[in-house]
């Protein structure tokens, strides 16, 4: 009883105390860390590689990176941000193995049923639409527009991640944007 008190009190605590548990060498707290951050790190991962296949792969290969590297987490308070980096990697180093084109059309999310059927199709056409949009993008362009929007990095933390200038990133970005309003103008 007092085991599921623990692991109830564990469930519940703030990422500082579960990640320097984790730290400690704690799988249980660990554990909640996998069941906590795992449909986030899945969900940014099939966004950037649209392969669900390797998806499962990439994130529970962060996941054993991040167990054997906890000691490098500076503060235990930032796991969150410090396991979307490790996923992030992961994902981009598998990007430029193998290079497919993103295609987000396969993203597509069934719409919650009370919506109308028109408003069912106007959004899977705009999903398209930015699919397609994203699809023309030159890669680093896309690459930037993912980790930025999707995956909410700072501009320093995608140059860290990509290994160019923050005024590249900045570049990147904006030429990116400026395409993408272009192009989805009809979706305003």
């Amino acid at each position: 009883m007092a085991a599921d008190r623990w692991g109830e009190a564990l469930e519940q605590a703030g990422d500082g105390i579960v990640a320097g548990r984790a730290m400690d060498g704690d799988v249980a707290a660990f554990a909640v860390l996998v069941r906590r951050y795992t449909p986030m790190m899945r969900a940014y991962t099939q966004r950037m590689l649209n392969a669900s296949a390797e998806v499962d792969d990439i994130v529970q290969d962060a996941f054993v990176t991040a167990w054997q590297r906890f000691g490098e987490l500076e503060d235990p308070a930032k796991v969150k941000s410090w396991l979307m980096r490790i996923v992030s990697r992961k994902a981009v180093d598998r990007l430029r193995r193998t290079r497919p084109a993103l295609d987000v059309d396969e993203l597509d999310r069934p719409a919650p049923p009370q919506a109308a059927p028109d408003a069912v199709v106007e959004a899977r056409a705009g999903v398209a639409a930015l699919g397609a949009a994203l699809n023309e993008l030159p890669e680093a362009q896309r690459e930037c527009w993912v980790l930025r929007e999707l995956g909410e990095y700072s501009y320093e933390e995608i140059a860290e991640e990509l290994g160019i200038p923050v005024s590249t990133v900045r570049g990147l970005l904006s030429r990116a944007r400026r395409f993408l309003i272009t192009r989805m103008e009809a979706w305003r």
